[in-house]
Parts: structure tokens; C-alpha cells; sequence
């Protein structure tokens, strides 16, 4: 597997242009913005984008998803269906936040803990793990050890509750029980950051670590 991580949009956030190395078919993981930008990344590598996949709705995540699904002529899948309620306001996000016109679409397919995900050879395991948006979604590769996880979790913080349908507990319960089971050595790509693994996240995240006391 391959990947090459954009930071996009004034937030800064990293979109994610993965492939399957042998195939050359890849995916492109939350495209807030920069459509220019990261079609000229997928030309340098020669990638074969087959899908757009979306871990929530946010502006910064999802913005550019819709025109950019219409241009490469691909299906969006994800996030799960709750976050209907922030894909439906994308244009209004935009205006709010100042960002380039948005349109709101419709995923070709909604995603449910448990479903499985496919581009090229990789084989993407879904997790629903609600907090930060209700409908939001962790992406894990198995065989490379590798979680595209949104904003959920970041290195020493945590993704914010307090958006409308935000919930800080559920937040910490889904970091818990949907992403430390998936194991120390997992390698994480947060939606704003840089990249840690979940083990130095246990150790050290003064937020979900092993030491926080449980209210």
C-alpha cells in the first residue's frame, strides 16, 4: 500500500490519497477542498482512482467530495448515515466557515460498523465510531496496520464534542472499544496532524490514555 497525505483547505486537513500498489487502484480519503491540487497528485503517481471515501460530513472532510465524485465519475462511500445531517448543510457550512462554494450529495453507499470496504487489493474494515459527529467512520487496513480515523483521535488529543450532535462520552467509549481492540501497533492518520499509533496514544493521550481515570 501506498499513500500520500495532503493537507488541504485553511483547516489544514489531511486528505489521503491511498492506493494498492500491485493494481494501482486507489481511493481518495476525505476531500474537503483543492480539487486541482490533489488531481495532480493522483497524475505524478499514476493512480487509478476507484472510490472517494468519507470518515464524516464536516466542510473540511467532505466539501469537495461531490464535485470531485462527478469529475472522476466515482461513487462516495461513507460516512454512516446519521451524518446526513451534516452532508444536507455542506453549502451552509461553506458559507460559514468561508470556504469555496459546497454542494451537498448523497453517498452512493452508507457504511455500517463491520462492513467492509475494497480498493485494488486493499481491503478496508469499517468502524462506526460516533462522538465527534454521530455518523462518523474509521477506515482500518488489516494487513498494513494502517486507520484513517478522521477526527476521532489525534496525536495527544482528541476530536471536539461540541458541535450540534456531538457527545464527548460517546466520543471516549468509541475510542475504546472500536479502535484500541484493534491493536497497539496500528499505525493512525488523524484528520488534522501527524500520524501515531494507537499503543503511544494508550501510553501518553492525556485525554483516552491508559491512565485517564474513567468518570
Amino acid at each position: 500500500m501506498k499513500a500520500v497525505i495532503v493537507p488541504v483547505t485553511p483547516f489544514q486537513q489531511n486528505c489521503t490519497v491511498v492506493w494498492d500498489e500491485d493494481s494501482g487502484k486507489g481511493a481518495i480519503v476525505d476531500p474537503g477542498g483543492e480539487i486541482d491540487r490533489l488531481r495532480e497528485i493522483v497524475a505524478e503517481h499514476n493512480v487509478t482512482i476507484e472510490k472517494i471515501l468519507l470518515t464524516h460530513g464536516h466542510i473540511d472532510h467532505a466539501g469537495a467530495a461531490g464535485e470531485l465524485a462527478e469529475l472522476l465519475a466515482v461513487p462516495i462511500e461513507g460516512p454512516q448515515r446519521e451524518d446526513a445531517f451534516w452532508i444536507d448543510q455542506l453549502t451552509e457550512q461553506g458559507e460559514r466557515f468561508g470556504f469555496p462554494p459546497a454542494r451537498a450529495f448523497t453517498p452512493d453507499r452508507w457504511l455500517e460498523d463491520g462492513d467492509e470496504v475494497r480498493v485494488g487489493g486493499l481491503r478496508f474494515e469499517v468502524r462506526h465510531c460516533p462522538g465527534h459527529t454521530p455518523g462518523h467512520v474509521v477506515f482500518f487496513e488489516p494487513d498494513n496496520r494502517i486507520a484513517f480515523v478522521g477526527d476521532v483521535l489525534f496525536q495527544g488529543s482528541i476530536g471536539r464534542t461540541d458541535f450540534p450532535r456531538g457527545d464527548h462520552e460517546t466520543l471516549l467509549t468509541s475510542i475504546r472499544e472500536r479502535l484500541w481492540p484493534l491493536g497497539d501497533d496500528v499505525t493512525f492518520v488523524p484528520g488534522h496532524g501527524p500520524a501515531s499509533t494507537f499503543g503511544e496514544e494508550r501510553r501518553s493521550n492525556p485525554y483516552v490514555g491508559d491512565s485517564v481515570t474513567r468518570n
